[in-house]
């Protein structure tokens, strides 16, 4: 493939967004819209990528720092053909050179793909992506001749009343032959009602010089659409939504109902499991196979273990074993590490703790900053406490131990293999192997006492 350079067009303020994040910033399902844009050039073969950035510049850098793309300034924009004027060195003398569009978010690998071999089975020194809209308004038209034949791209603004009713349009994607793209680039002129340099215009001046000039017209015209407002946003969040959920059913992924499960792009979810309605499954998430995700669980850049069952919990940058228990109602906040056939029930707070094979904390718990070892029983109202209003402690719990209920377990303290902790006990001391903890004040019984204080209710 001679196609060796991919230029993503992301300076653009987009003023409609109302917003102070640049643009292509934005998310959806998930990545940045230019991310999307960048992975599919990736995924089409064309490894290196020359990011065009302006507004907001600096964020965008630091967004896609280390990800081995070039960034060129557009300080002033000044149009389409302007952005690719500043990337003039690094565009190669020879080979041809793909132009996208940094908030088209819906463009695939294969249609890309697809795209450069026309370009290059023609043998076309420009080639244009187009699509056929019933609406075609606000798009620049794609005017051919008698025969068929490409002949230039008129803008909206700049268009007659004949060249306006023409319904193929230009999706701003294109694939230059590199030596071409040089030469025309230094041609363009600012005659048009934006006063701006057209990247289109060099259709029209390629024709002029005899160069050959094709289109290739997408078979989905839903992977050109552009994001300009935040009701385009969403609109492409939906569309890229139910593309994801039907991957992942073609590969053998249960959902309940598909329109309310809100799965990002870079979800990896195992066959034979079923995800609920209300479901959110963001970021780096790995789920395994055979597992439940049930109704409304959130869970974000985590692994998830085959077999385990989530249950209307959130689970944030943590690990849970296979077939272990979550929730309902459970929260596993950060760094949180369950084990293998584990229990974690109904309003149990796990954070920075570790929580080993075969143990439960069935419900009403708090474990944070905390070593649990294997087959460990926490009971209800158990609190770990880590913090004593200046620095935080770790607490270890070791194998077999058993932890009543309101127990509170204040740290530094370790708890041995095989150790009882008594019901209502307050642990501030270390507690030997196979031993048992009480620190509760004996009970005293007064007979007669509410009848003397007047207390009695008949």
């Amino acid at each position: 493939m001679s196609c060796n350079k991919g230029i993503i067009l992301s300076a653009g303020e987009g003023t409609r967004m109302k917003s102070t994040m640049p643009k292509v910033l934005h998310k959806v399902c998930g990545k940045p819209l230019v991310q999307h844009v960048m992975d599919q050039v990736r995924a089409a073969g064309v490894e290196n990528i020359i990011l065009i950035v302006g507004h907001g510049a600096e964020d965008v850098k630091a967004a896609f720092a280390g990800t081995g793309v070039e960034f060129v300034m557009q300080a002033e924009r000044l149009g389409t053909g302007h952005a690719v004027m500043q990337a003039k060195e690094s565009i190669p003398s020879e080979g041809d050179v793909l132009v996208l569009c940094g908030d088209t978010p819906l463009i695939t690998g294969d249609t890309v793909k697809a795209f450069i071999a026309e370009h290059e089975g023609q043998r076309n020194d420009v080639t244009v992506l187009t699509a056929v809209l019933d609406d075609p308004f606000g798009y620049g038209r794609i005017i051919r001749t008698e025969t068929g034949e490409v002949r230039k791209i008129v803008e909206q603004k700049d268009a007659d009343e004949s060249e306006r009713a023409v319904k193929e349009i230009n999706s701003g994607m294109y694939c230059f032959d590199a030596a071409l793209l040089k030469e025309k680039l230094a041609c363009l002129k600012t005659e048009n009602s934006q006063r701006e340099y057209y990247l289109t215009d060099i259709i029209g001046l390629s024709v002029e010089s005899g160069k050959k000039v094709g289109a290739f017209v997408v078979s989905e015209n839903e992977e050109i659409i552009g994001v300009n407002d935040r009701i385009q946003l969403a609109h492409a969040e939906k569309i890229m939504r139910g593309r994801i959920n039907e991957k992942h059913m073609r590969s053998g992924v249960t959902f309940i109902d598909p329109e309310t499960a809100y799965i990002d792009a870079d979800v990896v979810i195992g066959r034979d499991t079923v995800i609920y309605p209300g479901t959110i499954i963001s970021g780096n998430t790995t789920i395994g196979e055979s597992c439940v995700i049930g109704q409304n669980s959130h869970i974000v850049n985590s692994s998830i273990g085959d077999g385990a069952d989530i249950q209307s919990a959130t689970v944030l940058e943590s690990t849970v074993g296979k077939n272990t228990n979550v929730g309902p109602y459970a929260y596993l906040r950060p760094n949180s590490k369950i084990g293998n056939n584990c229990k974690v029930g109904d309003f149990v707070e796990i954070k920075n703790a570790s929580l080993g094979n075969g143990s439960k904390a069935a419900h009403l718990a708090y474990i944070g900053d905390a070593d649990v070892g294997e087959n460990v029983n926490i009971g209800c109202g158990v609190v770990f406490v880590n913090y004593d209003g200046v620095h935080k402690y770790r607490s270890v719990v070791k194998d077999r131990a058993f932890v009543g209920s309101n127990v509170n377990v204040v740290a530094p303290v370790t708890i041995e293999e095989d150790a009882y902790i008594a019901a209502g006990t307050t642990v501030t001391v270390d507690v030997a192997e196979g031993a048992l903890c009480v620190g509760r004040q004996r009970e005293e019984v007064i007979e007669g006492w509410v009848s003397r204080k007047g207390l009695l209710r008949k």
